[in-house]
């Protein structure tokens, strides 16, 4: 597979395509595949296939579980391709979307929106998804300036200066539960992930932002490469150093903030999905970008399928599914691996 680029890419594209079907047409109501393609080839291309169904149908596909498991799609492509850019950037294996305190600032953010006795909605989203996004921006620029000595930021200053700030907040979102305990239910299930896209406008403002996020990096996907080798060399080889490494951190702190804004926090997508693509298809970022982003998709998809189908008519948190599914699984290809980690 690694010699074989587009294939890998291919099936990948394809599988995501099954996957959705898949999660569309199961639920409460079963909804065949042929029928959740033809509604969507109806409404997106006005392409009539002859294929009939009821009213009811319709709205539940077109109105609720396409944008849904659409969400979870764009949400998993997020957070891996976050995963992606963080691991490259700080040559660490266990770097994750949220550990340069992306998790603790949107969360701060969202908890005080929830406390907040206003609603809100700006393009087709509300004030706690909102204040999430922003939340999650505003930490990783903090940690940015914090980490800073002179013109450079050491990765290890990096780092650190990511945990500081994450307790911080979480210490400060502690603090405001236990001020407002009406309100910790709310604050708990949001923190426990679910995706929250119940019709297309949230889409209509996250999805352009992360396929900007997956075109940009790619763009950097070259000095990826050249920061596996160390920044010294990385700089030999004519990468600005510095300047992309806010690059990325801006790149990485959009897509982790955009995923946030509608799926609360989700962990180990961002964690997993790159570490098993990268055992598969190997460590080139050109193919390896990619390639998360379809799988983190993907998989996502089915860990929400999952979540809404094993206690139906209740749901099972996001996160807690992928957090039970994907760690004995990546533990298995771990093992099963019988080698080194290496970048």
């Amino acid at each position: 597979m690694r010699h074989k680029p587009f294939l890998a890419i291919g099936a990948l594209f394809l599988v995501l395509v099954l996957a959705l079907l898949l999660a569309a047409s199961l639920g409460t109501v079963s909804i065949p595949a042929v029928d959740i393609a033809s509604i969507a080839l109806k409404h997106t291309l006005g392409i009539s296939t002859g294929a009939q169904w009821s009213d009811t149908q319709e709205v539940i596909v077109w109105q609720l579980r396409l944008p849904r498991v659409l969400g979870a799609a764009l949400v998993g492509a997020a957070l891996a391709t976050a995963g992606v850019l963080f691991q490259g950037l700080l040559r660490n294996p266990i770097a994750d979307p949220y550990l340069l305190g992306t998790s603790g600032g949107a969360a701060l953010a969202a908890t005080i929106a929830l406390l907040l006795p206003v609603s809100v909605g700006v393009l087709g989203l509300t004030l706690v998804p909102i204040a999430a996004f922003v939340g999650a921006l505003a930490a990783v620029m903090i940690v940015y300036q914090i980490a800073r000595v002179g013109a450079r930021t050491p990765i290890t200053t990096l780092l650190l200066a990511g945990f500081a700030i994450s307790s911080m907040m979480a210490a400060a979102m502690s603090f405001l539960m236990l001020m407002n305990q009406s309100a910790l239910q709310r604050v708990v299930l949001w923190t426990m992930g679910g995706i929250s896209a119940s019709g297309w406008g949230a889409l209509k403002v996250v999805t352009p932002l992360i396929l900007l996020g997956l075109v940009a990096a790619l763009v950097v996907s070259n000095d990826l490469n050249a920061f596996l080798l160390g920044e010294e060399q990385a700089a030999a080889l004519g990468v600005a150093v510095e300047r992309q490494k806010f690059i990325v951190m801006t790149i990485g702190a959009l897509l982790t903030g955009t995923a946030v804004a509608i799926s609360g926090l989700v962990g180990f997508v961002g964690l997993i999905v790159p570490h098993i693509v990268r055992l598969v298809l190997g460590p080139d970022h050109r193919l390896l970008l990619p390639a998360s982003f379809l799988s983190g998709a993907i998989f996502l998809v089915l860990a929400d399928l999952l979540a809404r189908m094993v206690l139906a008519p209740s749901e099972i948190p996001l996160g807690v599914v992928t957090a039970i599914v994907g760690a004995p699984f990546f533990i298995y290809l771990l093992r099963q691996a019988k080698r080194e980690y290496t970048f």
